[in-house]
């Protein structure tokens, strides 16, 4: 039975604050004073919905938000709860913080990864349910065999339909991989693209991953600059007129890995025909297409007909959990020969049975679903993160609203130590990412600040922080 609460919640229409935010909020508040406890239960979102006179989308939206912060659990067939652990730091625990030895090496309690998606509300339950239930319903035989290298064929084709209809691509399931995770479909397309003495150009700055993988075959990388428009495309084209082995560009057009920008569409079509006219490979990495807050999403570089040389990495790890380890590659039927060659020296094939979890969830709806709570989840975030930028560091940085992808880009406005930035931040349980980790040389001026798995009051406290520093 639900325990009875006595709502104190009050609606401003007319405060810039969205309603489901509002009613968040006060749900928080009710937690933090006390009102309600761990383990309390909240009414149904109907009942909520009747009570406060607000749409019911309208509750489901601000319950959502807090269960991906933490403040609320749910359990099958029972409702929704106040969490057992709540993501509040007791001053116990700040106490015991302050205590501990200096020469310990310090753990954050605040992490601004580079733009991961929040776990918790990964729709696992589902996906460990379809898992139980492929490995019930197929026979021993079937489960154990071996399958196709390039992925199971009924999961190749509904990758392929969602990437023909959303992303304006024209393929087949013969032009397709499944890899564990991008970073592999990465490793494998640099080892069928460069022999040692290659060139590859990346942006500068740039996922260094990435670099480190097209080095380890062999090739030697050209740094590109990024400005506000992405990709600088005439220095691509100096390059291709003073070498001859360059093999491939390596891009992340639709939000630039680390600075978010979009590749211009201009720079977009002299990029295919600098491609076309000196013959190396668009690698383009479409890394988080899912989570665009615009009108829609740039269509991909790879979807253009006439783009003659592309292969196209994408991943579901970040629509369904980073530990999903399911990518793919896309491109022309030779080239996949080979990269099904390679498949088999290190992996002979994929999950088979995950690839059918997952298509599982495909068809019965469950990610187109999920996809777009989290980005209502996520965007809700997002201009969260720019109103406490705006209040803390408006004066100090520089930073453009991203239209999608789960993290920020800010510049300092005076030159900084970023390192010595994120050592003294590291002190006070916080951690953010240094610029070795996307500059090709000479370190670049920025923080990539992801914000989507953290809670509103994590975003606060670490932007509080950094901005004494800057």
């Amino acid at each position: 039975m639900l325990r009875p609460w006595q709502l104190e919640i009050q609606i401003n229409n007319n405060s810039d604050k969205a309603i489901y935010l509002q009613i968040a909020d006060a749900i928080i508040d009710a937690i933090k004073t006390g009102i309600l406890n761990s383990g309390n239960a909240l009414p149904g979102s109907r009942q909520l919905a009747g009570l406060l006179k607000v749409n019911r989308n309208t509750v489901i939206e601000a319950l959502d938000v807090l269960i991906a912060e933490g403040w609320l659990i749910t359990m099958e067939r029972k409702g929704t709860f106040v969490a057992d652990v709540l993501p509040i730091i007791s001053e116990s625990t700040n106490h015991k913080r302050k205590t501990e030895s200096t020469t310990k090496e310090v753990k954050p309690l605040l992490v601004f990864d580079d733009g991961i998606p929040d776990s918790r509300i990964a729709p696992m339950n589902e996906l460990a349910r379809a898992y139980r239930q492929i490995f019930n319903r197929k026979s021993r035989w079937q489960i154990m065999g071996y399958s196709n290298g390039l992925g199971n064929l009924e999961f190749r084709k509904a990758i392929v339909q969602m990437l023909n209809f959303k992303r304006g691509m024209n393929i087949t399931p013969d032009e397709i991989c499944i890899t564990r995770g991008s970073q592999m479909a990465m490793y494998l397309a640099s080892h069928c693209l460069f022999t040692k003495g290659d060139y590859i150009m990346v942006e500068n700055p740039g996922y260094k991953p990435a670099w480190e993988t097209f080095e380890n075959a062999g090739a030697q990388l050209l740094p590109i600059s990024v400005d506000k428009d992405g990709l600088v495309v005439d220095e691509v084209e100096e390059y291709v007129k003073k070498y001859e082995n360059i093999k491939a560009i390596y891009v992340t057009p639709h939000h630039q890995f680390p600075t978010t920008v979009t590749l211009s569409l201009k720079r977009r079509l002299k990029l295919v025909e600098l491609s076309n006219t000196y013959g190396f490979t668009i690698i383009e990495d479409d890394y988080d297409n899912e989570f665009h807050f615009g009108q829609r999403p740039i269509l991909p570089i790879s979807s253009y007909s006439n783009a003659k040389n592309t292969i196209y990495i994408g991943t579901l790890s970040k629509i369904v959990a980073p530990a999903l380890r399911i990518g793919y590659l896309v491109t022309n039927t030779e080239t996949i020969e080979k990269v099904a060659k390679h498949r088999k020296i290190i992996d002979v094939q994929g999950d088979n049975i995950m690839e059918e979890a997952v298509l599982q969830l495909i068809n019965e709806g469950v990610i187109k679903r999920h996809i777009k709570r989290t980005t209502i989840i996520y965007k809700a975030k997002r201009d969260y993160f720019e109103t406490i930028c705006n209040k803390y560091l408006k004066d100090k940085t520089t930073f453009v609203k991203p239209e999608g992808g789960l993290a920020f880009w800010i510049v300092p406005n005076s030159p900084v130590n970023i390192s010595e930035i994120a050592d003294k931040l590291l002190l006070k349980g916080i951690k953010i990412m240094t610029p070795e980790k996307f500059s090709f040389n000479k370190p670049i001026s920025g923080f990539r600040l992801g914000y989507a798995s953290l809670t509103e009051q994590q975003i606060e406290e670490g932007i509080i922080e950094l901005a004494k520093h800057l």
